[in-house]
């Protein structure tokens, strides 16, 4: 996606700059730990591109309440979200939903761990699995729109004990490395702290 043309102060490796706050533009990926900031941190560089541009928000969301646990924190997600900004939930089958999306918009996935978890224990196959990372990921690179995807990073702990957990530790590790590879900026997200991953190193 090409980079909108802005009235913004300057810019720098692909990141637009504005009165110190970082605007991603184009297809952009948070991921972090539990807790880390991510979801805090995305909406906040998607409020202040919708601020810069006049484009709506929606808010995709991939959450399924499964207890009152669940309940709670999707409340607290929707307490802190502007309430102009659309939610639409799609638990199962987010590409989908960016195929068939054609009004321009600002969209923020939010998130990927719990699309893969709701994958699992619907009872999809490793196989039918790999075939929806394959067919997400080629949606994800082919929005025509500004796009945020945030996920977990859950591969940096112990060796989870139970073979489910490991199934879905795996498969969360593959999907992130793909849409990190095609992502236009990867910001990993360390104690409410932004790191831009693509100006550590080289290219892989």
């Amino acid at each position: 996606m090409e980079i909108l043309s802005l009235s913004i102060d300057r810019r720098r490796d692909g990141l637009l700059y504005y009165d110190g706050w970082d605007v991603l533009v184009g297809y952009s990926f948070i991921l972090g730990g539990a807790r880390s900031g991510k979801s805090r941190y995305a909406e906040e560089r998607v409020a202040l591109l919708a601020g810069r541009t006049s484009e709506p928000v929606v808010y995709l969301a991939t959450g399924i309440v499964t207890d009152q646990e669940m309940r709670d924190r999707i409340a607290i997600h929707q307490q802190n979200r502007p309430s102009h900004w659309l939610t639409v939930e799609e638990p199962m089958d987010v590409a989908r939903w960016l195929d068939e999306r054609q009004e321009p918009a600002i969209v923020l996935l939010d998130c990927l761990s719990l699309l893969l978890n709701n994958w699992i224990y619907a009872g999809l196959t490793d196989a039918a699995i790999e075939h929806r990372i394959g067919g997400l990921c080629r949606s994800l690179e082919a929005f025509r729109y500004d796009l945020v995807v945030v996920s977990n990073e859950v591969g940096q702990g112990i060796v989870p004990e139970y073979p489910l957990a490991r199934r879905y530790r795996d498969a969360l590790g593959r999907l992130n490395q793909q849409v990190a590879r095609a992502a236009e900026h990867v910001i990993w997200m360390v104690a409410g702290l932004p790191l831009d991953v693509r100006k550590l190193g080289p290219e892989w």
